[in-house]
């Protein structure tokens, strides 16, 4: 049998990170160079472009991961992870991320593929007047803020304490009336 028959078995014509049905291609996770189905995935194109970075990462697509990540096929959840990693910045992607469960062989195979320097870009997280914020720093807010879902208005000069960085330089993570919430860093001061 071949490598793409086998795929399409194994994944029952769909593909393994979406589960669409159209021209589906065999993809290599990398660093992984053998060519056996244990180290490639199927994918749709809108899956393959995005995986391989061309174009706009679409976050939508990607909730897909929340069932393909729990796959029993070690390439998929590679990949999964992958993505996951990528999509760091959405709270919905870190939580799946903290959900998933690797063994050590299939997260160190994970990591290798993982770009380091996309961390190393980010810029600094920075309150309302230029400075930068670390973690565990306090901030004031500069105004009133409502807390959507959470029924009450954050009032201006509320000290949040301890505050937790995100992916998202524009952003922080605090506890305001006890209740954990994401805050843009341009309504904060640090204290």
């Amino acid at each position: 049998m071949t490598l793409e028959v086998e795929l399409f078995q194994r994944s029952d014509a769909k593909c393994e990170l979406c589960a669409a049905t159209e021209d589906l291609a065999p993809v290599l996770v990398e660093p992984a160079r053998a060519s056996d189905t244990d180290h490639h995935v199927l994918l749709c194109p809108v899956c393959r472009q995005q995986v391989a970075g061309n174009g706009e990462l679409n976050p939508n697509h990607w909730r897909c991961l929340n069932d393909s990540m729990w796959s029993q096929v070690p390439a998929v959840q590679v990949m999964a992870f992958r993505m996951l990693k990528r999509l760091s910045s959405e709270i919905w992607a870190r939580d799946l991320l903290d959900m998933m469960y690797l063994e050590d062989d299939v997260r160190a195979w994970a990591e290798a593929g993982l770009d380091d320097d996309d961390e190393d870009e980010l810029p600094p997280t920075k309150d309302s007047n230029g400075n930068i914020l670390n973690e565990g720093d306090n901030v004031t807010l500069i105004k009133d803020l409502d807390v959507k879902g959470a029924g009450f208005t954050a009032k201006r000069g509320t000290m949040v304490r301890g505050i937790h960085l995100t992916d998202h330089p524009e952003q922080i993570e605090g506890k305001v009336n006890g209740v954990s919430i994401v805050l843009l860093t341009k309504f904060l001061k640090k204290a």
